[in-house]
This record gives structure tokens, C-alpha cells and sequence, in this order.
């Protein structure tokens, strides 16, 4: 913000600082204040606010001279005294401190705020004298957390080290670090486990602890964490939060549902809390109820994006939820974003059209996760003489796949701990020329930053299916079955299809055979689905109830991580018993291990695809298995997905139209137990030369895609 104070009265701007700096938009204050003494360097109100401004973000040594200024041209204003010899007093000056109090008092400045400084003055003073390096004072404790609040948390870092430098046993220097590192998405375990020996009855510090090792994937850890801070503060919402999110993370949904729900009870307008219940409440299918937590969050604050990617994500899960309501969600969503960013509007990026492109990608499943699984095999075959590969990554987690990647790439950036704009400038600083999300509405998204405009060509694929509302985004990446020439108004991007699919899975790297098909020795059908139990609504289970009921003696096989719960198996049966399937046709099992989820697949004859929300990796795992899977054709991107893993594996006979023909389907196949076994037998074969699998193919047209975006920008640049 920018202040014309040639046209506006001194008088006015300075109300309009004042009402900004009372407002906590320091920022616009503090270029009011500026901008008037530009034109009037000795205005004493806002040499004074600007000091007081400066203090309340940690910088106390910066605001000194204008507080000094303030009180050299009013000596007689009391407010100017006070807060000059605060600000020396923060700062670590306590003799300064009291010199100019002492000259305040003998202007006749004596008040009950005077006296109280001289007291907090003479305090300090005696700690000086007394402690003898000990413990830091208590002027530079208040600076760490004055810099810890303003969110100025590498000059805390810097502040906590320097204090460790000379108190090496102070728990709130080890603690303050502590939440620096966690913050800047640094490693913080070491450290604050350090704080935590210093102040074992430091709820905080427990809790923090706790947040650093679920950061590491140490779950067991993080609860045990979180209930120690619980046990020392039990009316702790925050922790109560982190609890059920670990909870969340490691299947117990019930106890996360009522951990966040406690943490609601102590601190109701918790919007963190009524988003990470929605998400629990997902997790156990509840999407109704999701939705509602979800904008209850949005209700307390309204410029929450993280809680509308999460209620645009839960959208998709809905039968009945329409493109065109779904596309206005988005759009508010893109509008909550654009005005929270300040978009780059240059670029230093060379418009040659045939020259190698950086290109960066943004995502967080950079590891074994279906994102990871689809990624890989291309990364392998990109030409690096062509395309110079970037990788940002929002998740601290890696892993094994992780490590496989790395060398892919020409540099690996991490971008946690830094916020929208200073990683979009590091970015833009980076000359990328095209910048690739791979997260969309998923978990740990950066979104955000795409508004900031950091590359000339932006584009959303794979990790997503849908649009992601940013109109920053210029292009989504689909194929013809994904996203029709008829629905190409369901995104606020252009589309930009690849030739054949925008999918290309990596062969899992696993020992796992290909068994004989299960129904010759079990004399009946097993289906089976392994994705996540919310893609499974309650139109999905009764669908596929009848798909039992229409195939004698047929059984289903559900695996996924929610039904490792009792308490979730047992609605499981409950559902399905509502229409007519007893508890012994239904194998229900928790998550497994990558390896022993693929063995599994032996144990099945034919794959259920849910709907709208179809499977992904699991379906390209079943197919590679050796085991079809039967889907429902849909109306959206999200809902398209099975068809086109279908056609581009030539299995177009599996795809039902309604749910007539999916019944229809599922009992027609289940019939010929022969031509399922001999398709068993090459399905294998089969889809490892099929587009789904062929990785160089799929470069090729990766690349082409790519390209032809960037020539598009070239052609605008030089128009």
C-alpha cells in the first residue's frame, strides 16, 4: 500500500495509520507512518507509533530512534517517555532505561504506569547484578516472543541461538529455538527434546514435542507427547487438536473424532478444530457431517483456504453434488487466494520458444503414495537435454521412493516452513519457466502460492481431479476420456489434453506373482475393493449389495486402513445388512504393507471401482495384478477416471453405463469363471503394453504438452 499524502491532510492519513495499527494491519500502518514523515520528518505521533510499531514485531532496536525523536520534540508527552524507556528496556538496556525515566519523572512525569516501569526497570537492574548470566532477562525473553508472534521466525532462530550462547541450560531458549525450527518446517525434535529435560512440566513444550515427531512419522511418540501435555494442562485445545489428528493418522478414528471434539468444547470458535474434525468425520464416511464442520471453520474465519481445499476435496465423495456447484466452490476458493497474493506481472524467463525449459513441480506425496507411484516411471524417461526438472515439496515425509526421485531432479527445494509469498519469490527468483501442482485440493497443498503468479505458465495435474479454482492456473492436464470437449466448463483452466491418457503408472517393485484365479478352488466369486472406505457412500454399498445378491454365493473383500477399527468393521456389517448381506459374504481387513496389499489381490476375482470417487492406483495395482475391475462410467473428470484406465488398458467391456449395467456386468462376467482365468493369465502382459504403463510413450507426450504450452506463451509475449 502506497499513501498520497500530497492530497491527503496529514491529519487524515495519520487517523487512517492509527486505524490500520489498532486494526493489526502493521504493514499499512507502518507506510502511512512513513509516508507522512517523508513530508514531515518531526510529526512526533508518528515517529512515536512507528517505534511502538517496531517493537510489537520483535525489532525494538529499530523503533529506538524514532521514539527518541518523539520525546526530543515533546519531552513533556508522558506516552513518548514511557514507551522509549519500555523500548530500551526490551531491548536489554536497563541503565538507559532508567536514565530516561529519571528524566521523565523530573519533568513532573509521575504516574502509576511511570512507577510501574521504574519497578520492572529496577527489577531488571537487580537481575543484572544478581543472575550473573544464569538466565536471560526478562527483557530478552519478551523479544523472543514478541519475534516468535509477529511470525518473524528466523530472526528468533537467530535470537534463541545467540541467548543458548550464553545460557545453555535455559529451557525457554532451548523451547523458543524449538518453535522456531518446528515453524520454519526445520528438524525442532533434538531440541525441544532438549527443552522439554528443562521444563518437564512445560505443557507447551510437550506439545511441540509431540507435532516434531508426528512430523517424523513417530506416531506412538506424538500421542505419548500429547498426553503429557494433557496431563499437565487438560484444558489444552491445542494439544487435545494434535492428538486427534495423530489419532486420525494412525486409524483411530473414533478416538480422533472425540479428541478434536474435546478440544471444541474448551475452545468452541477453534477453526483449526472444526476443520480437523471434518476431516476425521470423512475419514469414518460422514461426509454430510464433514461438510458442516468444514464451514463451520470457514464461518470463523472466513480467508481459511486450507478449510475450503478440504470441503472442495469432500465434495467430490457426493453422488449428487452438481459441476456447476462444484465449479462455484472452486472459484470462491480462487477468489480467497487472489486476494490474499500479490502476483508477480514479469519474469526474466527468455521467450524462446525451442530453448530447454525449467520446470518445477510443487507437491506433497513426492514418496510412496499413489502420486509418487504415477510420477516415477516418468521422471525416468524425461530428456534432460529438453526439460530441466525442479522439485518443491510441501511434506517433510520422505521414504524410499523419495530417495529413487531425487536424482531426477537438477535441484530439491523444500518449501516447508515458508509462506505463500516468499515461496512463490524463491520461486520466481529460480527462473522456472513452467510450474507444474501436483496436489490440487489434496493434503498439504500449496495452492496459495500459485495465485502469486512465481512462473509465466502454471498448470495443475495428476494429483487432482478437478479444477483447483486458482485463475493463476492457466492449463489442467487431462486426456479425451477425463475431460470431454462437453465439459471443458467445468474448470476455470484451459484444458490441455494428452493424446491417449494423463495417467502413466510405475510397475510396482515388488515379488508378487500373479496367482491362479481364486474362484476355480473356491468355487464362487470374490470381489474386492482396496481403496479408501469414504469412497465408499452409501449409494456405492447398496450398488454393491445387489451386485451380490445377483451372483449366488459371492463374497466381497474390503481392505483399507479404516477398517483396521472395530468399531468401523462393525458399521461396515450394518450397512450392508440393511440391504439383505449377512456378515459372512463381507472379508473386512485393515491396511498392510504395500507388498502384502498386492498379495492380497490373489485372493480376488474381480475389482469394484467406487463412484463417483473411482479408484486410481489401486486400479492400475489390480490390473497389474492380474484382476479386472469393473466401473461406472460418470459425468466429471473425477468420475471418468475408471474409464479412461479402462480404455487405455483395452478392458472397454468392463465400463457400465448405469447402475443396471454395472449389476448386469458384474453378473456376466462372474458367470464365465473359464474367460476370467485365461484373462488373469495376460492381463499382466497386457496393460505393461498398454499407454497406462508405457513410460517413454508417455514422456514423449508429456514433453509435447509442455512444450506447446510454452510456445503459447512465447506467441503472447511477443505479440
Amino acid at each position: 500500500m502506497t499513501a498520497n499524502v500530497q492530497t491527503v491532510s496529514l491529519d487524515i492519513a495519520l487517523q487512517q495509520a492509527l486505524a490500520h495499527h489498532q486494526a493489526g494491519r502493521l504493514y499499512e500502518a507502518e507506510q502511512l507512518y512513513r509516508a507522512i514523515l517523508q513530508v514531515l520528518p518531526d510529526q512526533p505521533d508518528a515517529n512515536h507509533n512507528l517505534g511502538v510499531l517496531a517493537g510489537q514485531v520483535g525489532q525494538d532496536a529499530a523503533g529506538l530512534p524514532y521514539l527518541k525523536t518523539a520525546l526530543e520534540i515533546n519531552p513533556a508527552q508522558e506516552q513518548y517517555a514511557l514507551s522509549y524507556a519500555g523500548a530500551l528496556l526490551a531491548g536489554g538496556q536497563a541503565g538507559k532505561a532508567r536514565e530516561v525515566l529519571q528524566a521523565a519523572m523530573q519533568r513532573g512525569i509521575d504516574t502509576p504506569a511511570t512507577q510501574a516501569l521504574r519497578q520492572n526497570i529496577e527489577a531488571a537492574l537487580l537481575h543484572e547484578t544478581t543472575q550473573q548470566d544464569k538466565a536471560p532477562t526478562p527483557a530478552e525473553m519478551k523479544r523472543l516472543i514478541a519475534l516468535f508472534n509477529a511470525g518473524l521466525y528466523e530472526e528468533l532462530e537467530n535470537q534463541a541461538r545467540l541467548l543458548l550462547g550464553r545460557y545453555s541450560d535455559s529451557g525457554f531458549a532451548w523451547k523458543a529455538l524449538g518453535a522456531s525450527l518446528l515453524a520454519q518446517g526445520k528438524d525442532a525434535l533434538t531440541v525441544l527434546l532438549k527443552a522439554s529435560e528443562l521444563l518437564p512440566n512445560d505443557a507447551e513444550v510437550h506439545n511441540n514435542v509431540g507435532y516434531a515427531l508426528k512430523d517424523c512419522g513417530q506416531f506412538d511418540g506424538a500421542m505419548a507427547s500429547y498426553r503429557r501435555a494433557l496431563a499437565i494442562k487438560y484444558d489444552f485445545a491445542e494439544a487435545h487438536n494434535n492428538l486427534g489428528n495423530v489419532l486420525q493418522e494412525c486409524g483411530q478414528l473414533d478416538g480422533a473424532v472425540a479428541s478434536v471434539r474435546q478440544a471444541l468444547e474448551i475452545k468452541p470458535d477453534y477453526a483449526d478444530a472444526h476443520s480437523n474434525l471434518g476431516s476425521a468425520l470423512q475419514d469414518l464416511g460422514q461426509c454430510d457431517a464433514a461438510l458442516a464442520s468444514y464451514r463451520r471453520a470457514l464461518e470463523i474465519k472466513p480467508e481459511y483456504a486450507y478449510a475450503r481445499s478440504n470441503l472442495l476435496f469432500a465434495c467430490n465423495l457426493l453422488v449428487d453434488h452438481s459441476s456447476d456447484a462444484m465449479l462455484a466452490e472452486a472459484r470462491r476458493f480462487g477468489e480467497l487466494v487472489a486476494r490474499q497474493a500479490r502476483p508477480h506481472a514479469s519474469w526474466r524467463n527468455t521467450p524462446d520458444p525451442a530453448r530447454r525449459l525449467r520446470v518445477g513441480l510443487v507437491s506433497a506425496d513426492l514418496r510412496n503414495h499413489p502420486v509418487g507411484y504415477f510420477l516415477e516411471n516418468l521422471l525416468a524417461h524425461i530428456a534432460p537435454a529438453r526439460l530441466e526438472l525442479i522439485a518443491y515439496p510441501s511434506n517433510r515425509f520422505e521414504d524410499e521412493l523419495t530417495a529413487r526421485i531425487k536424482t531426477r531432479f537438477s535441484a530439491w527445494k523444500p518449501l516447508t516452513g515458508l509462506g505463500n509469498e516468499a515461496a512463490a519469490n524463491s520461486i520466481h527468483a529460480d527462473g522456472i519457466d513452467i510450474l507444474i501442482d501436483l496436489s490440487g485440493h489434496t493434503a498439504n497443498n500449496r495452492l496459495p502460492l500459485f495465485a502469486w503468479k512465481p512462473a509465466p505458465v502454471q498448470a495443475s495435474w495428476l494429483g487432482y481431479f478437478a479444477t483447483t479454482g486458482v485463475a493463476a492456473i492457466d492449463y489442467f492436464i487431462a486426456d479425451p476420456w477425463t475431460a470431454p470437449e462437453t465439459e471443458e466448463t467445468h474448470f476455470t483452466e484451459t484444458i490441455r489434453r494428452l493424446p491417449e491418457t494423463y495417467l502413466c503408472f510405475t510397475p510396482p517393485d515388488a515379488d508378487a506373482p500373479i496367482a491362479p484365479l481364486p474362484a476355480l478352488a473356491n468355487g464362487h466369486i470374490t470381489f474386492g475393493c482396496f481403496n479408501n472406505l469414504t469412497k465408499m457412500n452409501d449409494t456405492v454399498v447398496a450398488l454393491w449389495a445387489r451386485v451380490l445378491l445377483a451372483t449366488p454365493g459371492s463374497r466381497l473383500f474390503l481392505k483399507t486402513k479404516q477398517l483396521g477399527e472395530a468399531s468401523v468393521r462393525q458399521r461396515t456389517l450394518a450397512r450392508f445388512a440393511a440391504h439383505g448381506i449377512d456378515a459372512d459374504r463381507l472379508i473386512l481387513e485393515g491396511a498392510a504393507p504395500r507388498a502384502e496389499l498386492l498379495a492380497s489381490y490373489r485372493r480376488v476375482d474381480i475389482a469394484l471401482d467406487p463412484f463417483p470417487y473411482p479408484g486410481g492406483a489401486t486400479s492400475a495395482e489390480s490390473l497389474w495384478m492380474g484382476v479386472p475391475l469393473l466401473t461406472l462410467a460418470g459425468r466429471r473428470f473425477l468420475s471418468h477416471i475408471g474409464e479412461s484406465i479402462l480404455q487405455n488398458a483395452g478392458l472397454p467391456e468392463w465400463i457400465a453405463t448405469d447402475a443396471d449395467d454395472y449389476v448386469a456386468r458384474a453378473a456376466l462376467h462372474a458367470g464365465d469363471v473359464q474367460r476370467l482365468a485365461t484373462l488373469r493369465d495376460g492381463l499382466r502382459q497386457q496393460v505393461l503394453a498398454s499407454p497406462l504403463f508405457d513410460a517413454p510413450r508417455f514422456a514423449h507426450h508429456f514433453e509435447t504438452a509442455l512444450r506447446g504450452m510454452w510456445r503459447e506463451w512465447c506467441g503472447s509475449r511477443m505479440a
